[in-house]
């Protein structure tokens, strides 16, 4: 087993592990990954690791971008600033991290005891480990801070439920919610929603006493009718009240829990700040939550890589659930022991372990009648009404209204771009963007860069080198239904219009080369409606193919074209079917498609 990092790669299950979670990865990014470990250290260019992998078998370079783009999404590597895999342009890739090797039977995995709160999630062993042992720190006298981060949906307060759920009559827990707009209107809105429930719990009265006597503005503040001393017009100054949670934290563990903090104002996070940098022992925990990309523009980024730095907060990151946790996840929804035969390996695909994404796709299977309730053995059993993979993958309303609610908070020309990076799929280079909406590439570029830095869903996915030389930056949606949902939202005659202007502007890109992107051409062209260009683009490559004794992969190029062609009006039609039926009959592709009806 190879070790780099807090990573281990297994290959005799072919996967990765991170510090205990197993990450299951599809086979041929596996296989590309264990390729780079081991010859880490050299340069691997690009026709060495085709060779390798594919061996006479013909496959398009640009493959090899798309698994290097799942890879560095896994290993959450930069490709400006790359920790693991490094582009060599024109040349090919080096996996530059120190590689070492480690036994078979550690993956690091956490373990622990069984509890209560457990039954409540899944596959966040690990991450309820960390809070945990956080806790009992703090319950020593060492305070804690701990933020909580991930994407909309992923379990950031479910986890926190646990944790709550765990302490019981043990801790006092005071929970405050940030609201979006609210941090522009009242300062401390969620430190005063914390400190309104810490006064009406089992200890209000010790608390109320405490803070009257230290911190007696804030206790005004909440309209606590006991305040024996006029403080009306008092600021409430974070240093006083800082003094009286430790005061209150110190014979019992006191755990302010901050949920969304990214809707913060400054002034809560400059409370937090200090609350972590003050060296006073106290039983005192903070749990924050907030989204992973916290934008350069607000203070929270600031606030965190400062603790962080320092050693005086700890971020517990939340990833996508694994295909096995995404099982138990649904046993528990269904209950019942088993899900359904492809049912796991269906929700898990679609919802790329969301649980959140997860349960809407099980919940909307149920409506549409997909998932069926019948009696089995004496028992009520979930089975399917047909076989998963003819399912359309449809986005649950649920998650569709939540993902438009988002969208709908953009300015109209913030929604174009997106509405026009979504018709290049998951990925969207700046390039695609700029010719789709016929704008100066440059303009666009920067408003991707603005955008990823302002939205959880939208990253930077790194650079593509451009076949004049010159350099694109390219960006991703990181889950597939905001793309679904961005791409159904354009007008049918728009969404043609932007697919037309990407395919000539990539015919244009790669004039002399078009076999190199004849695939993806064709997808625009037939999406554009334009049924002959897509034909064209097809019969170009398996033209390129057979020149290189690609013979198979001429062949099913050749059937695509068919396909379409057959499928085309007008009175070109049967010339474009009998001219590709003529191409198939040459020497090399009969043997090809007749091997391949041997095997079906």
């Amino acid at each position: 087993m190879k070790q780099f990092a807090g990573f281990r790669l297994d290959t005799a299950n072919e996967c990765l592990w991170h510090e205990g979670r197993q990450i299951a990865l599809p086979p041929r990014p596996f296989m590309v990954l264990r390729y780079l470990v081991e010859h880490a250290g050299r340069l691997i260019s690009h026709d060495e690791l085709l060779d390798a992998l594919w061996p006479e078998t013909y496959v398009q370079p640009q493959v090899l971008r798309t698994y290097m783009l799942d890879l560095r999404k896994v290993l959450a590597d930069d490709a400006a600033e790359p920790r693991f895999i490094q582009t060599l342009p024109k040349r090919g890739y080096c996996f530059v991290a120190v590689v070492s090797e480690c036994g078979d039977g550690d993956h690091g995995a956490a373990g622990g005891p069984g509890r209560e709160g457990l039954r409540r999630i899944v596959g966040r062993d690990e991450e309820l480990g960390h809070l945990r042992a956080d806790m009992e720190l703090a319950a020593d006298g060492h305070r804690r801070v701990v933020f909580v981060t991930g994407e909309v949906g992923i379990g950031k307060t479910a986890l926190v439920d646990v944790l709550c759920h765990e302490l019981g009559a043990g801790s006092n827990v005071a929970r405050g919610q940030c609201v979006a707009g609210f941090g522009e209107k009242e300062d401390y809105y969620p430190v005063m929603e914390a400190l309104g429930r810490l006064c009406a719990s089992e200890d209000g009265a010790m608390a109320c006493a405490v803070l009257e006597r230290m911190a007696p503005a804030w206790l005004t503040a909440l309209g606590r009718a006991n305040v024996t001393v006029s403080v009306t017009n008092a600021t409430r100054m974070p240093g006083d009240l800082c003094g009286a949670l430790e005061k209150i934290a110190e014979t019992r563990s006191l755990v302010l829990v901050f949920e969304d903090l990214h809707w913060a104002d400054e002034p809560t996070l400059t409370l937090i700040a200090a609350l972590a940098r003050r060296r006073a022992p106290a039983k005192l925990m903070v749990v924050a939550t907030c989204g992973r990309g916290d934008t350069a523009e607000h203070p929270l980024r600031g606030v965190k890589q400062n603790l962080l730095m320092r050693q005086l907060c700890r971020e517990v990151a939340l990833g996508p659930l694994t295909k096995t946790a995404v099982r138990e996840l649904l046993s528990r929804e269904l209950e019942q022991e088993a899900p359904p035969q492809g049912l796991t390996g269906f929700v898990h695909q679609h919802s790329e372990g969301n649980p959140l994404f997860a349960i809407a796709i099980v919940e909307h299977l149920i409506a549409r009648r997909f998932l069926v309730r019948d009696e089995a053995e004496g028992a009520r059993q979930w089975r399917p009404a047909g076989a998963f993979d003819e399912m359309e993958a449809e986005v649950p309303e649920r998650v569709a209204q939540m993902i438009e609610l988002e969208i709908e908070g953009l300015s109209a020309d913030e929604q174009r771009i997106l509405g026009a990076g979504s018709t290049m799929g998951i990925a969207f280079p700046v390039w695609a963007v700029a010719a789709a909406l016929e704008e100066d590439a440059a303009g666009i570029e920067e408003a991707c860069a603005a955008l990823a830095r302002r939205l959880h869903f939208v990253e930077r996915g790194g650079q593509d080198e451009l076949p004049d030389g010159t350099r694109s930056e390219f960006y991703v949606f990181v889950h597939g239904l905001y793309r679904e949902v961005l791409y159904r939202r354009q007008a049918a005659t728009r969404r043609a219009g932007w697919h037309a202007r990407i395919a000539a502007r990539m015919g244009a890109m790669f004039r002399g080369r078009e076999w190199a992107v004849a695939r993806e051409m064709a997808m625009h062209h037939e999406a554009a409606g334009e049924c002959d260009g897509a034909v064209g683009a097809l019969r170009s490559a398996a033209r390129h193919a057979r020149e290189n004794s690609a013979h198979g992969e001429a062949a099913q190029l050749l059937r695509d074209a068919l396909e379409l062609a057959e499928r085309m009006s007008g009175t070109d039609r049967g010339a474009r079917v009998r001219e590709i039926r003529e191409e198939m009959r040459r020497p090399g592709l009969v043997e090809k498609a007749a091997v391949k009806v041997s095997a079906g």
